[in-house]
């Protein structure tokens, strides 16, 4: 049986509102309508029903505090379900025999892990060993379910070569996103995800200097933003906290992000390579003409990305961070 919450029909609206009513933006106002997907909506209702109550409370709190938290949470949930499922493997901490999925290199900059650790310790005092992490996450991202509610047993900073990088071609995109069941148009519409996202320099900053034997910035580059972020990610660079928001209405959820790549203002290589492609330049487009389609289409893959793997053989955490 599949767990959690990803079609709430008729208790929401089917997308987030252009302008966020507060800190906890669309991730937790996004529904869809209904899906394919055989989910169940009432999987909590008589073993925890307080259970998507003291989440959403425990993420809106967070994210009142500090604003890239549901930014924060969607790579939360796409890094740990692009590596083996959605099994919250990501949450492990390393131990002296194994370097855990947080500790590879591409995760290095995934933070705000304390929410979920807040929201399970509630969880177990209104209902112990009852919750998983992986369904807490999905619950966060609202649009998700995880595969029988069950936690992964293994975390393998090695796997993490597996994510995505941000100087990524979309050959190699395709290639990355294939082979977890994912098409062109999930590419497209999840890469939409970075309209909440910030990065740091170090994820582009080979874009900026000595890009090529010809060109010292990727010509792809809007000039203006590639002065911008010279500025902010000065060479030598002290500050490990400089970068760049990844869209310039970085606290709403909408389709600017599709726009900015049309005019070359994509901050990964990755994201504009996207408009540079024949295979992919023409969602760009439409996503940047129609955001309901947008809408649409990213809660649709996200609904696929939630359902790549299925645990088996899992358990119900009583820390996330540690196996019991």
């Amino acid at each position: 049986m599949l767990s959690i919450t990803a079609n709430i029909i008729n208790k929401m609206p089917v997308f987030a509102p252009k302008k966020l009513i507060c800190p906890i933006t669309f991730l937790l106002l996004l529904t869809i309508q209904r899906s394919q997907a055989v989910l169940n909506d009432h999987y909590y209702d008589e073993t925890c029903t307080q259970a998507e109550k003291i989440i959403l409370d425990t993420v809106r709190n967070a994210s009142m505090h500090d604003p890239k938290v549901p930014a924060r949470i969607l790579r939360m949930f796409f890094h740990d379900c692009f590596i083996r499922g959605c099994d919250a493997s990501l949450l492990l901490d390393s131990t002296p025999e194994n370097k855990a999925e947080k500790d590879g290199p591409p995760n290095i900059s995934v933070r705000s892990f304390y929410v979920i650790d807040d929201a399970k310790a509630k969880l177990e005092m209104a209902c112990p060993h009852t919750v998983s992490c992986a369904d807490i996450i999905a619950v966060a991202a609202r649009d998700v379910v995880t595969m029988e509610g069950k936690d992964g047993r293994v975390s393998k900073a090695a796997e993490t070569i597996n994510l995505p990088a941000p100087s990524f071609n979309v050959s190699q995109l395709i290639q990355s996103f294939s082979k977890r069941g994912l098409g062109v148009k999930d590419l497209v519409a999840l890469s939409g995800g970075h309209t909440l996202g910030f990065s740091h320099c170090s994820s582009f900053e080979a874009r900026l200097r000595n890009f090529s034997k010809v060109h010292n910035t990727d010509p792809s580059m809007n000039v203006d933003l590639g002065q911008n972020l010279k500025k902010k990610c000065p060479k030598p660079n002290k500050d490990r906290n400089a970068g760049e928001f990844l869209d310039s209405t970085s606290s709403t959820f909408d389709n600017n992000y599709y726009k900015q790549l049309m005019v070359g203002k994509g901050v990964f290589g990755s994201d504009q390579s996207l408009f540079g492609d024949y295979r992919t330049r023409w969602i760009v487009e439409s996503f940047a003409r129609d955001q309901g389609l947008f809408f649409r289409e990213f809660v649709a893959s996200m609904v696929k990305l939630g359902n790549v793997g299925v645990i088996e053989n899992g358990e119900v955490r009583l820390k996330c961070r540690v196996l019991n």
